[in-house]
């Protein structure tokens, strides 16, 4: 089960998303982290059974209510995942 790297973008900044992902990760039992990036997209690293990570990429196109998320990427992290998930701070 390889880690995970997200990209959600489109209006997620300013909306609680991280807020929201942190709360979905960790309802499905997954480790990582979640950070706004600069180019105005949000960065989720998140590790744990391929089922909830692919779980998480799906819920990430809904987010909270007040976004709007126009596209989410998956691709495989080859790094080192913290235990729990926690919010990060802007890259």
């Amino acid at each position: 089960m390889p880690t995970r790297r997200i990209f959600v973008r489109g209006r997620v900044q300013g909306v609680s998303y991280r807020m929201w992902a942190v709360d979905e990760a960790r309802t499905l039992g997954l480790s990582g982290w979640v950070r706004n990036r600069s180019d105005g997209s949000v960065e989720i690293l998140a590790d744990g059974p391929d089922e909830q990570v692919t779980e998480l990429a799906e819920r990430c196109w809904t987010g909270p209510e007040l976004a709007r998320v126009d596209n989410v990427e998956i691709v495989t992290a080859d790094e080192a995942v913290p235990e729990g998930f926690e919010q990060r701070r802007t890259v």
